[in-house]
């Protein structure tokens, strides 16, 4: 059943992400609530949460935040700043390539001082593998992107940065609809387009089915928690994404095999190029090139910083356009994630199936619990009942004492000895025959 929390919070990664959007270090917000860095630090990474009135003040912090992230042209300076970070992370290694143009930073014309930083790419003009929700649950807040012309070429050869997403706060809840509906609607909504994103970050539908079931079964339980928060489309592919890419799917019996590739030969070459980059880059490529995540709300997500998000893209592009020259250019690769993931034919988890389930899996672990504190208590009540009541020392080992002479025993025999057992095994069978009693 779902738990009931204090102060509803945001998502630890979406924490991080309301507190760069205004351009608030830890320093400051750990100033205005009373505690350490540190402590600000745990709380985004989910080692720890406030309490008390600490979390009240922070969940204030963090709403004032989010009203305040609404604001496009506070959105793009904020977006601006960082894109200057990851732009100064991704030139530090080295020159870029000519060839891969990409639309994370642009390039000033020779002779020139460029006097403008440049914009971070938002979400992109193509259907992504998540559609945009066309009537989103009632605890949600749809995200809209700002209407403005597709990227094309720049006068320097590079692609210009797409337009900053905007965020738009959606109605409330309509009072007549339950939390079960509310929760079949976000499964109806995100199921689809998280299936096929799984899909592409393991190649196992299997195993693509089953994370989002689990993920939404997490979500039923936490409902409360789900349910206020700004993002909860992003909440549930973030713990579909964890459980999907866990390195101890590898131990299972059943996933040592891989499954059957996809039918066409370019699909399958595709996806066996995505599965070849390391996981955080193909995590990375997935959210900012497959979902249209920009890219703050990429590393937030991937809980990684900005320039090492950035620098993480551009690897997984550089691959794949090494690979595959045709989908050197971003927008090409975008669509090419969407027709590869609607190309298969994917199970669907059905909302009702997965509260059940979710209710079972809690009233199961809850039973388990219960009895292993019975078992521990049980032991526990036997040790103490067969247990001494007295302490027995132990024996103390011997020790030799002077004056006591050893004990004799059988040894060898001295050379008299041996002299005299020889002389009477001689002369036994020469000697008199012994008398023998008789009766009479």
């Amino acid at each position: 059943m779902p738990q009931s929390p204090a102060t509803p919070l945001p998502s630890p990664k979406e924490r991080r992400r309301l507190r760069e959007a205004k351009s608030l270090s830890h320093a400051d917000i750990a100033a205005r609530i009373g505690v350490t860095s540190e402590t600000v630090r745990s709380w985004e990474s989910g080692r720890s949460a406030p309490r008390g009135r600490k979390r009240e003040t922070y969940a204030r912090l963090l709403t004032a935040n989010a009203g305040a992230n609404a604001n496009p042209e506070e959105r793009a300076a904020t977006a601006r700043t960082s894109t200057t970070t990851v732009e100064k992370a991704a030139t530090g290694t080295g020159p870029e390539p000519p060839a891969r143009a990409h639309p994370l930073r642009t390039k000033p014309a020779p002779g020139t001082r460029s006097t403008s930083r440049p914009q971070p790419a938002a979400k992109r003009a193509a259907k992504p593998l998540t559609p945009t929700p066309m009537t989103p649950p009632a605890h949600t807040h749809a995200h809209a992107s700002a209407s403005a012309p597709g990227p094309g070429p720049a006068a320097n050869g590079h692609i210009r940065p797409l337009p900053v997403r905007v965020t738009r706060p959606q109605a409330a809840r309509p009072p007549d609809q339950t939390p079960a509906q509310a929760f079949d609607a976000l499964c109806a909504h995100c199921a689809p387009g998280l299936v096929r994103q799984t899909y592409l970050l393991t190649g196992r539908r299997g195993l693509a089915h089953e994370s989002v079931e689990r993920a939404f079964q997490l979500a039923w339980q936490r409902w409360p928690e789900v349910a206020v928060d700004r993002d909860p489309a992003g909440w549930v592919r973030a713990a579909a994404y964890e459980y999907a890419m866990s390195p101890w799917h590898r131990f299972r019996p059943s996933l040592r095999h891989p499954d059957a590739p996809p039918a066409q030969p370019a699909d399958r070459a595709f996806l066996d190029v995505l599965l070849s980059l390391p996981p955080a880059q193909r995590r990375a490529l997935m959210l900012y090139d497959g979902v249209g995540l920009d890219l703050p709300e990429t590393a937030a997500e991937t809980e990684a910083s900005t320039p090492a998000t950035a620098n993480r893209l551009l690897n997984a592009r550089g691959t794949i356009a090494e690979r595959l020259p045709d989908l050197a250019d971003p927008e090409a690769l975008h669509r090419r994630l969407a027709e590869v993931g609607k190309a298969e034919k994917l199970r669907l988890p059905k909302a009702d199936r997965v509260r059940t389930g979710s209710e079972y899996r809690a009233r199961f672990w809850t039973r388990a619990a219960i009895a292993f504190t019975a078992l521990i208590i049980g032991a526990t009540a036997l040790t103490l009942k067969n247990a001494p009541t007295h302490y027995e020392p132990p024996q103390a080992p011997g020790r030799a004492i002077s004056g006591v002479p050893p004990r004799m025993g059988p040894g060898p025999l001295t050379y008299e000895d041996t002299t005299l057992r020889e002389k009477l095994r001689a002369e036994l069978p020469n000697a008199q025959e012994r008398l023998i009693p008789q009766a009479r």
